[in-house]
């Protein structure tokens, strides 16, 4: 089975790297799908977003990373996924993805959301949250995967 774990992923955080590792356990296939948002203006380029996932997961062996543009779930009938994988963080989190769901499933009835909680150990973690600990000069070793930390650290040093 494959699931697809779609966002902007700016930056990937250990709560993201959780939830892929544990749906790689349940469904197999994880296709992380990376969104090109052209509405946002993200602190890291599509490619460097990528890279950045990439290296974190260099260890698993059933994830793909893909980039994508437009409606999730052309992107999950494209992959040949019919599931969407979700993360909650807390309550706050459930009543924007439950409307996210019941709309993707307004435009394809073949596609199901999965929800995952996060592990507690990573539920206050947001890449907002990340990013602004990061320009601060914040330890940030315990939020984001080693790849992550050293762009950000660069980022925030150049910027």
């Amino acid at each position: 089975m494959k699931i697809l774990y779609p966002g902007t992923f700016d930056p990937l955080t250990n709560g993201h790297l959780d939830l892929i590792k544990r749906a790689e356990k349940i469904f197999g296939n994880v296709v992380v799908a990376v969104l090109e948002n052209t509405s946002k203006n993200p602190t890291f380029d599509l490619k460097r977003r990528i890279i950045q996932i990439n290296k974190s997961i260099s260890h698993l062996s059933n994830i793909k990373v893909i980039s994508y543009e437009g409606l999730t779930v052309d992107c999950a009938k494209d992959v040949n996924a019919n599931l969407i994988l979700r993360g909650l963080r807390a309550m706050s989190d459930f009543e924007y993805e439950l409307q996210i769901a019941h709309t993707n499933k307004s435009l394809n009835s073949q596609i199901e959301t999965i929800f995952l909680s996060t592990n507690t150990n990573f539920s206050f973690l947001s890449s907002s949250l990340v990013k602004e600990v990061a320009k601060f000069g914040g330890e940030i070793n315990h939020m984001v995967p080693k790849a992550v930390e050293s762009d950000l650290k660069e980022y925030f040093k150049n910027n």
